[in-house]
């Protein structure tokens, strides 16, 4: 077994492809007609709130069950069919951990090793997710993200073509979710495919190369993270005492609506009577508009206060998504 993952080919065919798939309990429609694809070496996260058919969907896509219509490939296969097979290619972390606590760490390891179809090194494993230090250590005394990356490190194990991560780091403290992140970044560059859900949208945007995200079992938005962002604005703030002519002057040059609202209170210039205005651009035209703010302020001579720019975040589109499904407008 090498000491480090392999390097596997750049080529962008499908690892999962899902085609137009149900899935039911009963009477129970629990995924409705669901397209998606995992490009090979990328990461792809499945989004929704609770309910919304992601774990069902998932554990089709594993094999665990079989779709009431459609159909799955995993490396060009069927899971339902051929689940050994495509288990054989496919790491798994599940949300519940399978850990025991009476163990130390290599052993929990060793143990799997005994389990797996996969071969390894319990010393490269260990090594990968950062534990190496704690292998003596009984799994009992692990903190929470130390026992998620044990969780992770038995999904690594002998280095499958396919990683499934569901909700990897919940209930972990910011410094163990982003040593998390950092674990599954280097996996991917190696060249192993991630099929992500998590709850995190920061997450699942720092990480996913492309989303689907489900409402009520059905795809309410899909795509590449760049285009997902794009569905809703970007947008520019800041704090100005901008009279009017010049307030007026902004709006016929930025390509973005401007909304102004007071900021409730007036600039630091005991003497002036000017309000200070808190205006928001919101803009398709994120770079152009930055340098027609910037631009105008300078031949102006204004102080932008608090002045923040930034394209709209997944967890803008989620909500934006919600709205629309409310309103009847998706």
């Amino acid at each position: 077994m090498p000491s480090s993952p392999h390097l596997r080919s750049p080529s962008r065919t499908s690892i999962v492809a899902v085609e137009n798939v149900s899935c039911s309990y009963g009477d129970f429609l629990a995924v409705d007609a669901v397209s998606l694809s995992v490009e090979a070496g990328r990461i792809h996260a499945l989004l929704g709130t609770n309910g919304a058919g992601k774990t069902t969907l998932l554990e089709t896509i594993q094999g665990f069950r079989r779709p009431l219509s459609g159909g799955i490939e995993v490396f060009g296969r069927d899971p339902w069919r051929h689940r050994t097979e495509v288990a054989g290619r496919t790491g798994t972390m599940l949300q519940e951990s399978g850990l025991v606590d009476e163990m130390t760490v290599a052993d929990q390891l060793s143990l799997w090793r005994g389990v797996s179809v996969r071969e390894d090194s319990v010393d490269r494993v260990l090594k990968l997710v950062g534990l190496d230090h704690r292998r003596r250590v009984p799994v009992s005394v692990l903190s929470g993200g130390e026992r998620r990356r044990l969780d992770f490190a038995m999904a690594l194990w002998g280095d499958p073509e396919l990683v499934v991560l569901d909700e990897p780091t919940t209930g972990l403290d910011p410094q163990s979710r982003r040593t998390m992140w950092s674990i599954i970044r280097d996996l991917n560059a190696a060249g192993t495919t991630v099929l992500l859900t998590t709850h995190y949208l920061d997450e699942a945007q720092q990480l996913a190369d492309s989303v689907t995200m489900l409402d009520q079992g059905r795809i309410a938005i899909e795509g590449t993270m760049s285009d997902v962002l794009a569905a809703i604005p970007a947008r520019i703030t800041f704090d100005t005492d901008a009279d009017a002519p010049a307030l007026a002057e902004l709006w016929s040059l930025v390509a973005g609506d401007v909304a102004q609202t007071p900021a409730g209170g007036t600039n630091n210039d005991p003497s002036a009577r000017a309000t200070v205005w808190s205006i928001t651009v919101q803009t398709p035209e994120l770079q152009d508009d930055v340098a027609a703010v910037m631009d105008w302020a300078r031949a102006r001579g204004l102080r932008l206060d608090r002045l923040r720019c930034a394209p709209a975040s997944l967890e803008e589109v989620f909500f934006e998504m919600g709205s629309a499904l409310t309103t009847g407008k998706a």
